[in-house]
C-alpha cells in the first residue's frame, strides 16, 4: 500500500503540482507546470477546523456561515446554520459531543479555539487514517511555549478523559499549530477561525508571494497572482506584509526561519519610507535619514535638517494623544476618540512621510471608526488616503489593495459620486477577480454592484446627451 506521502506525490502530480526539497527552507511546493493569474493552483478542505468564538455562537462549524444558527441541543457548545451541515460533522461531532456535554459550565470556558482544534484532530485520527502534519522542530521552541504546551494537552486529557492520550505526543503536536494550522478568514480577510490543511501547510512563506490564499467558507484556495512557470516554487505570504522588514522578520519567528526573499536581503529604500520621518520643508517630498555623530536628520533629497529633539518632543505628544484617544475606543466613545485621532493623523503629517506605516495605521482607524459613525463622507477622506500606501507596500494584485478600492466605491456610491464609484468598483473587480476568483456569493454581489454602477453612469450620460441636444 502506497504511504500518505507516495499518494500525495501522485495526486500533486495530476494538478500540474510536485513537493520537492528547496534549498535553504526544506520541502516545497513546486509547479510542474505553467500557472496564469487568477488560476487556482490548489483548493483544500480543512483536515480539522474550529470557529474563533465557540461559546457564542458567531459562526456554523461546518461551513463557518454566520446566518440561520442554531445551537446543538445536546452538548451546547456547538453551532449549525442547517440540518445539512449537522449531518455532515455527524460523524466527527458524536464523539465530540459526548465529551463535551458532561463537561461543567467552567471546563466549557476553557475550550479555547486551539483546544477545541486538538480535540477534534485527536478524534479525527481515532476515525480514520492520520494525515501528516508537516513537522516543526520541538528543541527550536521557547522552554515557557513547551511548558504552555503541556499545560494544554492536560486540558485537552480532561476534555477526553475516556482515551488513552500521549500527553509528549499532544504537546508536540501543539508546537506543530504554530506553524502549519492557517487563519480562516471571510473574503474581506476578518478571522473566522483556525484550520489543519496539510497539503497546502507545504506551501513556504515570501514577502513578495507569487499566490495567495482566499477562504470560502472554510475550503482554502491558492491562486497565482503572476504567471508561475514550470518549476517554479509556488509561495504565500504568512503574515501581513505591509511592514519594515525588521518588522516581518519578526512576525516570522514563530515559524522558526529567516526569510530570504528579495525584499528581505536586499537594504531597500523602501524600509526607509515605510518608517521614516518627512523632510521639514512641506514642499519637498523626501524623507529623514539620521546622521551619523550628530543629533539630527537630514532629507535626503534636499539636506535640509530636522533635529532629533524636535522630533522626540513631537513623538511624545503623538504618544499622549494616542493613548487618550485607545482609552476613549476601549470605553465607546466613538465620537471623542475620533476627534482625537484627527489631531493625531495631522500631527503625523507633519512627522512622518506620506508613505508611513505609522500614518497608515492611524488612518485605517479614522476609517473603520468613521464608518461605524456612519459619517461617509469623512471615511472616503481616510479611504482614499490609504490606496496609495497600499499600491505602495503590496504586489500590484494584491487582496488588500481590491478590498480598499470595494471599500471606497460603495462610499462613493453612497455618497452618490457615481463616475467615481464605477472607477473604484471596476479596480475592486480587476484585483478581486484574480485573488478572489469570480464565482463566490462576494465577487457576485461586487458584480452587482459594478453593474448598477455602469448602468447609473450610463444613463446620466444618456440624460445629459439628450438634454444638450435639446437645448442645441
Amino acid at each position: 500500500m502506497a504511504s500518505w506521502a507516495e499518494q500525495l506525490q501522485r495526486e500533486l502530480a495530476g494538478r500540474g503540482l510536485a513537493v520537492a526539497s528547496i534549498p535553504g527552507k526544506g520541502r516545497g511546493l513546486v509547479a510542474s507546470r505553467t500557472f496564469f493569474p487568477g488560476e487556482v493552483i490548489i483548493s483544500q478542505e480543512p483536515y480539522a477546523s474550529t470557529p474563533n468564538k465557540i461559546l457564542v455562537g458567531s459562526s456554523c462549524d461546518h461551513c463557518f456561515a454566520s446566518s440561520n444558527l442554531k445551537k446543538c441541543s445536546i452538548c451546547r457548545v456547538t453551532w449549525y446554520c442547517s440540518s445539512d451541515c449537522q449531518k455532515e460533522e455527524w460523524k466527527l461531532h458524536q464523539l465530540e459531543c459526548r465529551a463535551m456535554a458532561v463537561l461543567t459550565e467552567d471546563r466549557k470556558k476553557m475550550l479555547t479555539p486551539t483546544i477545541r482544534l486538538m480535540v477534534r484532530l485527536v478524534l479525527k485520527r481515532k476515525l480514520q487514517i492520520e494525515k501528516a502534519i508537516p513537522s516543526s522542530d520541538i528543541s527550536e521552541v521557547d522552554e515557557n511555549q513547551l511548558v504552555l504546551y503541556a499545560q494544554m494537552a492536560n486540558l485537552v486529557k480532561l476534555v477526553l478523559p475516556s482515551l488513552e492520550l500521549d500527553l509528549k505526543e499532544i504537546a508536540h503536536t501543539f508546537s506543530k499549530f504554530a506553524c502549519n494550522a492557517h487563519t480562516i478568514c471571510d473574503p474581506e480577510l476578518r478571522p473566522l477561525g483556525t484550520g489543519l490543511y496539510p497539503v497546502i501547510s507545504i506551501i513556504n512563506h515570501s514577502c513578495v508571494p507569487n499566490a495567495v490564499l482566499i477562504f470560502d467558507g472554510r475550503t482554502a484556495y491558492v491562486r497565482a497572482l503572476q504567471p508561475i512557470g514550470k518549476d517554479e516554487e509556488v509561495s504565500i505570504s504568512y503574515i501581513e506584509t505591509a511592514a519594515v522588514t525588521k518588522k516581518r522578520q519578526n512576525d516570522l519567528k514563530q515559524y522558526f526561519f529567516t526569510c530570504t526573499c528579495p525584499r528581505c536581503v536586499k537594504v531597500s529604500e523602501e524600509d526607509a519610507l515605510l518608517e521614516s520621518y518627512r523632510c521639514k520643508n512641506q514642499a519637498c517630498d523626501g524623507f529623514l535619514l539620521p546622521e551619523p555623530g550628530e543629533k539630527a536628520y537630514t532629507c535626503q533629497k534636499c539636506s535640509i535638517s530636522r533635529y532629533e529633539e524636535e522630533v522626540k518632543k513631537m513623538t511624545r505628544e503623538i504618544l499622549l494623544l494616542s493613548d487618550k484617544a485607545s482609552s476613549f475606543l476601549s470605553s465607546g466613545n466613538t465620537t471623542e476618540a475620533g476627534s482625537i485621532y484627527k489631531i493625531i493623523e495631522q500631527q503625523e503629517q507633519n512627522l512622518y512621510h506620506a508613505f508611513s506605516i505609522t500614518l497608515l495605521h492611524t488612518r485605517e482607524t479614522l476609517l473603520k471608526i468613521y464608518m461605524d459613525l456612519q459619517d461617509w463622507q469623512t471615511a472616503l477622506t481616510y479611504c482614499r488616503l490609504t490606496i496609495p500606501v497600499y499600491e505602495r507596500v503590496y504586489p500590484p494584485f494584491h487582496p488588500m489593495i481590491g478590498l480598499q478600492f470595494y471599500t471606497c466605491g460603495k462610499l462613493e456610491w453612497l455618497l452618490e459620486c457615481t463616475e467615481d464609484a464605477l472607477k473604484s468598483l471596476t479596480r475592486a473587480a480587476d484585483i478581486l477577480g484574480i485573488t478572489h476568483g469570480t464565482k463566490s456569493p462576494f465577487m457576485k454581489e461586487l458584480f452587482g454592484k459594478l453593474e448598477e454602477a455602469r448602468a447609473e453612469v450610463s444613463l446620466k450620460l444618456s440624460t445629459s446627451r439628450g438634454h444638450d441636444e435639446l437645448f442645441s
